[in-house]
């Protein structure tokens, strides 16, 4: 079995681990969990970083003197473990005041509150170090179409962003905002619910440099899509800022299963895109690997540091399966017999114009297609199969 270490930047919220077990339909199976025990006992499993939330490390409501014990309980602990704080966010979901949003509230006296309280976390976030600032929207949006004029939300949703944007710029401060797609729950209607709405509302931002994705597995697959394929479209646009990392079955519920424990294959392929999709055959992404996901409530103490544990083994393990994968003769063979190192090769010839192309009759006029393939197909289902026996241990 692998054993996790600092360098595989393996890190935890600190809701995550602290999630106490209640659901909708019934109340705490646990007792609440310290953040020093935490950052302690993910030392103590080979993590390398926390994430929090505001409202995770002190209550909501908590006076400046209970913040400010809490933060430099905090800090102490860090510096005895050598944890980080990777990242932060920033609850603008669970108090009542924000009932219909943060940001995009239809009122207004709110919007101005949220701008304020996110402010003050990514001035903490500052102080510990972090690089990145998530930002999901869990209460953005609506349950009945006539309640949320949707191109207005969008615009205060954009007018906070600008904000923010200006105002770590003039501060000098070095930190990335991550947007973090959902599509309900919640609210029965989230804005900006996938990675391509996401993608495609930061190129309205002022700074859109500034400003890229978290996206988490269940959050995806949530709407029926393909996590993996996702993931790559933000490495392509160069906006994977952080990941959340989990297990989800089927579009239901967020169901913030330990990661692997939902669609294996897709994790497989996650994970083999993140370590060897880079341009040189490396890493794609070298940000933390993060996991969002929630320790069933069915679990005591032991269960939710089990389950930290097989968040960052299952993770490892998908990596020693790809790394296999990758270096397997006949894999190589497969993939080259269903043409995929062909699809990098440019369509058009260097120097090629549109006028070439169309003076090309071999490209169309000559171009047999009843026979092209002679019946001969890709062998698709073969290169799976391999990657199902790698992904099995069978080879």
């Amino acid at each position: 079995m692998p054993i996790p270490s600092r360098d595989d930047k393996f890190s935890f919220g600190l809701w995550t681990i602290g999630y106490n077990g209640a659901d909708p339909f019934g109340g705490p199976t646990r007792a609440p969990l310290d953040v020093v025990h935490a950052v302690e006992k993910l030392a103590e499993l080979g993590a390398y970083g926390l994430t929090f939330h505001d409202d995770d490390l002190y209550a909501f409501g908590s006076t400046d003197a209970e913040r400010d014990t809490q933060i430099g309980r905090l800090k102490q602990a860090l510096s005895d473990t050598g944890l980080i704080v990777p990242m932060v966010t920033t609850n603008l979901f669970s108090a009542p005041v924000f009932k219909d949003g943060g940001f995009t509230s239809n009122d207004r006296g709110v919007r101005r509150y949220a701008m304020r309280k996110a402010m003050r976390q990514l001035e903490l976030g500052v102080e510990l170090g972090a690089k990145t600032f998530v930002m999901w929207g869990g209460r953005e949006g609506a349950e009945y179409d006539a309640a949320k004029d949707i191109r207005s939300a969008l615009e205060r949703y954009r007018e906070a962003l600008n904000v923010f944007g200006d105002y770590v710029t003039d501060k000098g401060y070095d930190i990335r905002f991550a947007i973090e797609p959902k599509p309900n729950e919640p609210r029965g209607d989230i804005l900006l619910p996938t990675v391509g709405h996401a993608m495609a509302f930061i190129e309205t931002l002022e700074r859109p440099e500034l400003f890229g994705l978290n996206p988490e597995v269940g959050h995806e697959q949530m709407a029926g899509l393909n996590f993996a394929a996702g993931i790559a479209q933000t490495l392509y646009q160069g906006k994977l800022f952080h990941i959340d990392l989990n297990g989800q079955r089927g579009i239901k519920y967020d169901q913030d299963l330990v990661f692997g424990h939902g669609d294996l294959h897709n994790a497989f392929a996650l994970v083999d895109l993140l370590e060897n999709g880079g341009p040189n055959g490396g890493p794609s992404y070298d940000g933390p690997r993060h996991f969002d996901y929630k320790p069933s409530r069915t679990e005591d103490e032991t269960g939710v540091w089990d389950s930290a544990a097989a968040n960052m083994n299952t993770y490892l393990l998908l990596k020693e399966r790809a790394a296999a994968f990758r270096a397997d003769p006949e894999v190589q063979e497969a993939l080259s017999a269903a043409r995929v190192p062909e699809l990098a090769v440019p369509t058009l010839s260097v120097g090629e114009s549109y006028d070439d192309l169309l003076a090309d009759r071999a490209s169309f006029e000559d171009f047999d297609t009843d026979s092209y393939f002679n019946g001969k197909g890709f062998g698709f289902v073969r290169l799976q199969q391999l990657a199902t026996e790698h992904l099995m241990g069978a080879r």
